[in-house]
């Protein structure tokens, strides 16, 4: 079976590979990015570039930025760094997701200072060799950190020279042709301002959605802007997510301490966790389990959703109390390696995001109890006052001021004694 070809729109005629990487980097010298692993006109750090390439994959720029310049703060040189205890590194690593590069970091390093005196091997096939570094980062700590013209083909590469080619077909058919095309579009000479200056394009100008075409430099070059194509190219299938659920369970002791282990596989490994499971479902719903051991459990009525690059999981917290001495607990500990902790230590400890959630949640509801409880308490002194004013109210006789009657002056009436004589008549008369 005949082997499909690729679909691509050269450039303009009049432009050639050797004009496009020129205007790229004349468009690169006045609209580069300020980055602090990056000092224009300084020579290139490899340890810096190293350090910022890891941090960099499956990461944005903003996001890094502030871990970059913790990292460095507390591990300064690769020295450093390789003498130090692995749950330091990932307590600086915690919220920079994908842990196992933090691992394989450390571990580089140790490799780098025990084999090559501290200094980075300089060729890309040797680059190749150490832990944790695969084509894309030997190419990049090639070309930016020793000025070799590696190419590096990342989200942005991918996007400008897909769009630059007007490559249609969907993403997977296209990365290898792309590859090419930027293996030959590499100048010999500036290749690190190169890698950068491509790189920046797309992340500035090129960019996903709302590309700015008027201000780029390769416009008049832009296979996908002669065709109105921009908005579709590059073409990628979104991942299908698989949806998984489970429970979480919440352990404290008799102080109030809480039970947590280490993960020592997959790509939470060597980070500590509250104990779950979760299997993959088509309801967001707990499916069937057993508890760890038998106790009183409380099922919180609070879950907690992450989004993984492929899974979407949702967790459901179950509490309860138990005495460490229990021989049921005591199985389960033995099986899952973990002890108890204070609440106020877990900042010393490296958890996932998703477990800073837990923790987070955890946390929220414990306030809002407390908070209710001094309302309810609030309230009741509120009322213990309205029944002692009524009380008071009760007590206290009202004062009645007695108006001032004033006696009415009586006039004395004089009184005529009448004439007998008159009376008589008068009866007699009747």
């Amino acid at each position: 079976m005949a082997k499909k070809s690729i679909s691509t729109s050269s450039v303009s005629d009049s432009a050639s590979v050797l004009d496009i990487s020129s205007k790229l980097l004349s468009w690169y010298d006045v609209y580069g990015r300020d980055l602090p692993w990056r000092v224009v006109g300084a020579h290139p750090n490899p340890y810096v570039v190293w350090v910022s390439e890891i941090m960099l994959q499956q990461t944005t720029v903003q996001t890094v930025i502030p871990y970059f310049y913790k990292f460095m703060e507390r591990f300064p040189t690769i020295e450093i760094l390789a003498d130090a205890d692995i749950e330091d590194v990932l307590l600086l690593w915690q919220g920079l997701g994908y842990y196992t590069r933090a691992k394989k970091l450390h571990e580089c390093a140790q490799r780098v200072v025990s084999d090559f005196g501290g200094k980075f091997p300089k060729t890309y096939a040797e680059l190749l060799k150490l832990p944790g570094i695969g084509p894309y980062t030997a190419a990049s700590i090639s070309s930016l950190a020793f000025d070799k013209p590696e190419a590096v083909v990342d989200g942005n590469v991918i996007r400008v020279i897909s769009r630059l080619y007007s490559m249609t077909e969907e993403l997977d058919q296209i990365k290898p042709e792309i590859s090419k095309r930027a293996r030959q579009m590499m100048p010999q000479r500036r290749a690190a301002d190169y890698t950068s200056a491509i790189m920046d394009l797309g992340a500035t100008v090129c960019t996903p959605k709302n590309p700015v075409c008027e201000s780029c430099p390769l416009q008049s070059d832009c296979g996908a802007k002669q065709k109105n194509l921009v908005g579709e190219i590059p073409k990628i299938v979104p991942l299908k997510k698989v949806q998984k659920s489970g429970p979480l369970f919440w352990i404290e002791n008799e102080s109030g301490s809480v039970y947590i282990c280490k993960r020592h596989e997959g790509l939470l490994s060597g980070l500590w966790e509250f104990p779950w499971m979760a299997e993959e479902t088509t309801k967001d719903m707990p499916p069937a389990f057993n508890f760890p051991f038998e106790s009183d459990w409380i099922f919180t009525k609070k879950s907690i959703r992450h989004t993984f690059t492929h899974i979407q999981l949702s967790l459901f917290i179950y509490r309860t109390k138990t005495n460490e001495q229990d021989p049921d607990f005591l199985v389960f500990q033995k099986k899952t390696g973990g002890s108890f902790v204070p609440q106020n230590d877990f900042k010393d400890y490296p958890f996932s995001t998703l477990m800073k959630k837990v923790i987070h949640e955890t946390e929220d509801a414990k306030n809002k109890k407390m908070a209710s409880k001094k309302t309810e308490f609030k309230d009741m002194n509120l009322k213990k006052t309205e029944f002692k004013d009524m009380n008071l109210k009760k007590t206290e006789k009202p004062k009645i001021e007695k108006p001032k009657i004033e006696k009415p002056k009586i006039e004395k009436l004089k009184i005529e004694k009448p004439k007998t004589e008159k009376i008589i008549k008068q009866i007699s008369d009747f």
